[in-house]
């Protein structure tokens, strides 16, 4: 129909008749559906396709695709995804005055044009305002034939909101808990990498750029709460003392607020549904965060050449 330039409605011509089929020749192969990316790529390539997962939460803490895991502070607003598809800008401000921690405010998202599925959608939300439509009061991908194959779903109107773009292989949710938004994504690898040398800057691929994340003394300082205080509420939810756990503790001593535990809870469950293969579902401190700088090693190892000296000369 859409080739052809045909109308939806009214009378359509029948298809022109075909020749004589080859000899030996089988049925032609359907063709895949252009707004169906799962089906299209399985049909395409005899496989499944493969998925990435991508997640910001708290304060904010991000889990790349490459399950980098960083803490950050990159105030401001900066993007989470930037391809050919889609574009994803995460907006965030202080925690409390003067602190360097951040939480996401805001979140905007651009579901670009594709002319056999979508018209381009826009999708907004900020704290306390997490609209169950997209700017344009639509709840799909518009009025062509594939549009359905975008669409809005809401498990708890005003903290929890679900979006699938079936046409590119991906699902992003979207929470609010405790005066701050979280961004999960499931997305098909080819999405994922269909961005050029100028769309480098993605927190999603790179994780946060080094001159933004907290450093090990940062994230340790005393806070609000009392660390043993802080990992005593976390444990509650998460037993296993992975980064989310991590990521978990250093919220609720910063913020001073026990509700902080939701917002790690909930990315380590939004990670066990998206993640393909689950043996990465935990990540440990050792992957969360950057390596020591050489001035962090030297002072060890000039105490230990100080220790041999001594030790030699006595």
């Amino acid at each position: 129909m859409i080739q052809h330039n045909c109308s939806r409605q009214g009378p359509t011509a029948p298809p022109p008749a075909r020749g004589p089929a080859l000899p030996g020749a089988g049925p032609a192969p359907l063709t895949p559906d252009p707004c169906d990316y799962e089906a299209r790529f399985s049909r395409l390539h005899g496989r499944a396709p493969g998925f990435l997962h991508c997640a910001s939460f708290g304060d904010p803490h991000v889990r790349s695709f490459h399950n980098q895991f960083h803490t950050c502070r990159v105030q401001g607003a900066w993007p989470l995804l930037d391809n050919d598809f889609l574009f994803v800008q995460a907006t965030s401000s202080p925690v409390s005055s003067g602190a360097n921690a951040t939480t996401i405010r805001k979140i905007t998202i651009i579901f670009k044009n594709m002319q056999e599925c979508i018209d381009q959608k826009v999708y907004q939300a900020e704290v306390d305002n997490l609209p169950a439509a997209f700017e344009d009061g639509s709840i799909n991908g518009g009025d062509r034939p594939g549009g359905s194959s975008l669409s809005i779903q809401t498990a708890n109107l005003g903290s929890h909101v679900e979006i699938r773009a079936a046409y590119i292989g991906t699902t992003i949710i979207i929470r609010q808990t405790t005066g701050q938004l979280s961004f999960s994504v499931r997305v098909a690898e080819d999405v994922a990498r269909a961005f050029s040398a100028e769309q480098d800057l993605q927190l999603c691929v790179g994780g946060c750029p080094p001159s933004q994340r907290l450093s090990r003394s940062e994230r340790n300082r005393r806070g609000a709460i009392a660390i043993d205080t802080a990992r005593r509420l976390c444990k509650e939810g998460l037993p296993v003392e992975d980064a989310y756990f991590q990521s978990c503790v250093f919220d609720v001593s910063v913020s001073g607020d026990p509700n902080f535990t939701v917002a790690a809870q909930t990315a380590l469950d939004d990670a066990r549904v998206f993640l393909t293969d689950l043996e990465n579902l935990h990540l440990f401190p050792s992957d969360a965060g950057p390596p020591l700088s050489p001035a962090a090693c030297l002072v060890p190892l000039l105490s230990a050449l100080f220790l041999l000296w001594f030790c030699s000369v006595q």
